[in-house]
């Protein structure tokens, strides 16, 4: 009996239909990345462990997928390794794991090859990672990533510009339905200090990041339960309410920070971006300050964003933030980084969602050359290397066989147009062109074919 097929959870195949509409995100985003001056850079699928333990906490290590050695790999192994629990047996049975994500690898990358590398280095990243989650929908064992990362700098320009590449991505993509929320981890470090919660900062911040599920009210409840006193919420209360203009909110915070040297940087740091943003000549139309942006905060130290769609109900599609010592991590301290992550999946979601893919795509097949016999299909050769030579996308069917076999064929595909050559169209110079669409044919020569299908 046959062994029915499937694939592993939490994985899946991207058809041609999918992959085109994928190519096509991809391609508008390679393309900025490139405009901007990043260059692309690939890391292997997988890592020694010691490269990816404990960089992403207790929860991240139990994600990790984990490769056994190859060959006898219980040769190391004892029988008490059987009994003291999983982590004493894998660490010698598997000595390498698929990535988690590109962050760690692109700072494995940073500090083997620093002396070889021009900084600031300016790189662009998009491969599948691996995560043991439980699969469910929207999240993947396996998914994309589509990252970039200016690292060797501090200089808050490289934030104004990854916000530049985000606006025309999504005008490539004809997607203009998207808020940008801009916040600063020193923005809310110094909120803790106004509140006296500075030894809660964490807590503080897994209790803000609710608010746009629970509502300020059942927030303030909880900020209460951990002793920040009416007094301080009531502060809270109009720091999270400014109102006006990304301007007039950062002067408003200003005067509440007058004793918060922290906040004060976050501030200036933020004035500093936008007026870098302004230079640019990108508009703040949907750029929003939101103080309560606490996405991240055990990695990032500066700016943070996100972006999310404002048609439709969607999360967070792409994201990103300062950090000031990503490759302290294998030793090389003190260099500062500002990256951007695109959410390849939720983009591809939206994009469906409200039909903004393009109906046709340069990438499929414009035209079927049909095959009527050996005769023809000697001739038919010819014009198929003269349309490919002017970059038609073209295709001869390769058996003759009957002609509604054909234009099934290229219906099935959504090939456009059908070109019909037979011995009666060898004879006469004209071959019929046929419109896969409207059933329209013509009778042309073939000059006016090449016209006619460049135009397209």
């Amino acid at each position: 009996m046959a062994q029915k097929p499937s694939l592993p959870k939490g994985t899946r195949d991207f058809g041609p239909a999918q992959m085109l509409k994928r190519n096509y995100i991809l391609d508008a985003i390679r393309a900025v990345f490139r405009k901007y001056g990043f260059l692309p850079l690939e890391t292997p699928a997988m890592e020694n462990l010691s490269t990816l333990t404990g960089k992403y906490g207790d929860e991240g290590d139990q994600l990790l997928f984990r490769i056994l050695n190859s060959g006898d790999y219980l040769s190391k192994t004892q029988v008490s390794d059987y009994t003291t629990g999983s982590k004493a047996l894998t660490g010698k049975i598997a000595e390498k794991g698929l990535k988690y994500d590109l962050t760690v690898p692109f700072a494995r990358y940073v500090v083997m090859n620093q002396h070889d590398i021009a900084f600031p280095f300016k790189r662009y990243q998009i491969q599948p990672v691996w995560r043991a989650d439980r699969p469910q929908k929207g999240r993947y064992r396996e998914f994309y990533q589509c990252d970039a990362d200016i690292i060797g700098t501090n200089s808050l320009i490289c934030e104004a510009e990854l916000m530049c590449i985000v606006h025309e991505v999504f005008d490539k993509l004809n997607f203009s339905n998207f808020s940008v929320s801009i916040s600063n981890r020193k923005v809310l470090e110094g909120m803790a200090e106004v509140l006296n919660a500075s030894e809660q900062f964490s807590t503080f911040c897994v209790i803000l990041d609710k608010l746009d599920k629970i509502g300020q009210d059942r927030v303030f409840d909880e900020l209460g339960k951990i002793g920040i006193e009416t007094e301080a919420l009531n502060q809270l209360d109009t720091m999270l309410n400014l109102p006006g203009t990304n301007t007039n909110k950062l002067e408003a915070l200003k005067e509440l920070f007058h004793n918060s040297e922290t906040g004060l940087t976050g501030v200036k740091e933020l004035e500093d971006t936008f007026g870098y943003i302004n230079k640019l000549g990108l508009t703040e139309h949907n750029l929003f300050f939101d103080p309560t942006l606490a996405r991240g905060l055990s990695y990032y130290t500066g700016t943070i964003y996100e972006v999310k769609p404002t048609s439709i109900k969607m999360g967070t599609i792409t994201a990103g933030g300062r950090y000031d010592n990503l490759t302290g991590i294998f030793g090389l301290k003190d260099v500062s980084g500002v990256g951007i992550s695109f959410g390849i999946d939720r983009i591809y979601d939206t994009l469906e969602e409200l039909n903004l893919f393009p109906n046709e795509n340069e990438e499929t097949t414009q035209v079927l050359i049909t095959n009527f016999d050996t005769e023809s299909a000697d001739y038919a050769l010819g014009l198929l290397a003269q349309l490919r030579k002017v970059n038609i996308n073209s295709e001869f069917y390769p058996d003759s066989t009957k002609l509604k076999k054909q234009m099934s064929y290229a219906d099935k595909k959504g090939i456009p147009f059908c070109l019909m050559v037979g011995s009666r169209e060898i004879e006469t110079g004209e071959f019929i062109l046929k419109n896969m669409s409207t059933g329209e044919q013509k009778s042309l020569e073939f000059d006016a074919i090449i016209e006619e299908l460049s135009g397209i």
